[in-house]
């Protein structure tokens, strides 16, 4: 179920969310994330095991990892055996093993408009260069991958190719295989080394993504057929992947169908995860094959409320991406009482299932540490800024604002990634006490106290005796009237007066570019399950003031510690000496009270009480080969649920006959009246 249409389907294309639930479930990249375990784990997927590394010089000789002169990392990757396409035209061979649907002109295949019209198709297995293709594809201009200005950074010869692309000259078909990128190299055809620049131990999380899919050089040869592209015959709109379905029908104004892929490679349901997971029905399906069910639906759905009724009819198996958060239906679907969110009565009758998801990801106010008022790194600026923090009461302001969907960020790192901490040793001691086994925040009165040490008593300047009056820049969409009176009615508890500047997106940010703001808000959701991911938000380099560019780090947060630590991370190994360094970064990050407040977003699912196997993945979206649904309860809930109400038909009768039977026993003593009148002549 989606409010709109996915815009691309080419893997080298598209960024949006949506448009990556469909695409993980076709393509394969070489690495993927264990469904189960958290935090996040990688595993092979394209691939038989994890890339080998080597460490080059800038001669090319292998080096320590430790080696100053180390100029480059090289990844060895190695196609697994049993990795095939799904059936497709563009593998499809006459007898002399020629491509069978190759037209000189549009008219000649104009008799195809998709791809099920097509009767003949072939496959083959997944090939190194396959790998190799999609990334040179990556770097082609004309295609415009929104990686490419970053991946250019890492990948040796990507940033030349681009340019050499660039200025070719094309009529149809442009065959990549006939340009080298020297950062790529075709051991045999299982094998391939991508070599990056440095050292930068995250790039094997890009290789969970899915621009680096394979991509048959077949596939997009086929696509680039003479009037292909007028009927939308291309990858852009009907992929062709390894994973474990495959697309076959695609009308995005009404309905997107996967199907399971027959050539799909032997690959098996976990057998380990969580404590719970056999719980929540997760391991009953230990060591079966994938994917368990054989067909996906996904249908658009433009109103909320159709979605919903047909969810509790048991028309859908799924209540869909953020339903229970944010539209009209929550209060229908859920009560907030002492323990959180629990499902209604009436849902919980139907036995559904819900699934909270607090994804890797953090919404927050931040201040300008370049502002006069808020911003500085004296004692006092950070006194000010703590006194602020204590006063914004987050867990209050999720209770009232997201029903308690979210939860209080004590780290700029959230749940599920390493570095983040739970209990007490999570707790940030500047804004909460450890009371009872919880932590609790801070009192107005600390808060009034910190406020006069940083010059402020009462929330009026010490100097001049002028009210402090703070600015928030904020977008016009995500602030309501309840909000700001909320927000100036606990910033008056310390006497601090507060003045809104809504204003849309393209506005808020250039203000943000120019640092011409105070207080903005801003949030960030995981790329990769990487503290480096978040960390970065506060890297000085990253500043847009800095870069003079659309950096992250917002706060214009300038820390030569936090910097060099930073550096250090990017390069270091996951283990304990970069644990040590995670940690001293989030110290600096509190002490310095940075950001007004934060907090973790928690989502909730639903699914109805056929579905299993319904574990949310905060990073990945390649999970519904595990889903499981037991047809027999649909079918039996779907009568039950969906039985006729006959009881109107019956009472309209009734009201029939009330009416009608007075006429007809007047009628009949007409009748006889004049029968017997009739008789006495």
């Amino acid at each position: 179920m989606s409010p709109a249409p996915p815009k691309h389907l080419d893997p080298a294309i598209s960024y949006a969310s949506d448009e990556n639930l469909i695409l993980s479930q076709i393509y394969e990249s070489p690495l993927g994330y264990h469904f189960l375990k958290r935090p996040y784990e990688l595993i092979p997927l394209g691939i038989e095991q994890a890339p080998a590394l080597t460490f080059l010089d800038a001669d090319g000789n292998e080096v320590s990892e430790d080696d100053e002169s180390l100029a480059y990392t090289r990844y060895t990757l190695t196609v697994r055996e049993d990795a095939h396409y799904q059936p497709h035209p563009a593998f499809a061979t006459d007898a002399r093993g020629e491509p069978l649907y190759l037209f000189d002109s549009a008219s000649e295949g104009s008799r195809y408009s998709q791809i099920p019209d097509f009767p003949q198709t072939g496959d083959r297995r997944v090939r190194a260069n396959d790998y190799a293709y999609g990334i040179k594809r990556m770097a082609d201009p004309e295609l415009g991958s929104p990686m490419l200005s970053f991946m250019a950074q890492y990948i040796v010869g990507m940033k030349a190719l681009t340019e050499e692309l660039a200025g070719v000259e094309r009529d149809g078909w442009l065959n990549l295989d006939n340009f080298d990128m020297a950062g790529l190299e075709i051991v045999d055809e299982r094998t391939l080394n991508i070599t990056i620049h440095g050292r930068y131990p995250q790039f094997v999380y890009w290789l969970a993504m899915r621009f680096f899919s394979p991509i048959p050089p077949e596939a997009d040869r086929f696509y680039k057929n003479p009037g292909f592209i007028d009927r939308n015959l291309t990858l852009d709109w009907w992929p062709v992947g390894s994973g474990p379905f495959m697309m076959v029908r695609n009308d995005p104004n009404s309905e997107i169908v996967l199907a399971r892929n027959p050539n799909f490679r032997a690959d098996f349901f976990p057998s380990e995860g969580e404590p719970g997971d056999r719980k929540a029905g997760n391991l009953d399906d230990a060591g079966k094959r994938l994917p368990l069910v054989d067909r996906i639906v996904f249908r658009l759905e433009k109103e909320v409320l159709p979605l919903w009724t047909k969810f509790l009819q048991g028309y859908y198996d799924r209540s869909g991406e953020n339903h229970g958060n944010t539209n009209s239906m929550f209060d229908q679907a859920f009560v907030v009482g002492p323990d959180g969110v629990e499902m209604s009565p009436e849902i919980a009758d139907h036995g559904i299932k819900m699934d909270p998801d607090v994804k890797p990801g953090i919404y927050y106010y931040g201040f300008n540490m370049r502002d006069p008022v808020v911003g500085g790194y004296t004692e006092e600026k950070r006194k000010l800024r703590r006194a602020l923090q204590i006063v914004f009461n987050v867990e209050e302001y999720l209770a009232i604002f997201r029903k308690g969907n979210g939860i209080t960020a004590h780290n700029i790192i959230p749940p599920g990634i390493a570095g983040h901490l739970k209990g007490e040793a999570g707790m940030n001691p500047y804004t909460h006490e450890w009371i009872d086994g919880e932590p609790v925040r801070r009192s107005i009165e600390e808060a009034k106290q910190l406020l006069a040490e940083a010059g402020y008593p009462n929330g009026r300047d010490a100097r001049t005796g002028e009210p402090l009056k703070l600015f928030i820049d904020v977008q016009s969409q995500a602030i309501s009237n309840t909000q700001m009176n909320w927000m100036d009615r606990i910033f008056g508890q310390i006497g601090v007066q507060i003045e809104y500047r809504p204003a849309d997106w393209n506005r808020t940010r250039e203000k943000l570019l120019t640092g011409n703001t105070q207080i903005y808000s801003y949030g960030w959701l995981a790329d990769y399950p990487d503290p480096e991911n978040f960390l970065f938000l506060l890297y000085s380099p990253e500043g847009p003031l800095n870069c003079k560019c659309d950096g992250a780090n917002n706060s214009n947060f300038e820390n030569e510690e936090y910097d060099e630590l930073f550096r250090q991370v990017r390069v270091t190994p996951p283990g304990p000496e970069r644990d040590v360094m995670v940690a001293r970064m989030v110290e600096i990050f509190r002490r310095e009270a940075v950001w007004l407040y934060a907090f973790y977003p928690k989502d909730i699912y639903l699914s109805n009480p056929w579905v299993s196997n319904t574990k949310r993945h905060g990073i990945s979206k390649a999970t519904l080969k595990y889903i499981n649904i037991d047809d027999d309860m649909r079918q039996r809930k779907r009568a039950e649920w969906n039985q006729p109400v006959t009881w109107p038909l019956y009472a309209g009768a009734l009201l029939v006959a009330a009416l009608v039977l007075p006429g007809i026993t007047a009628y009949r003593r007409r009748q006889n009246a004049t029968a017997r009148r009739s008789d006495n002549n």
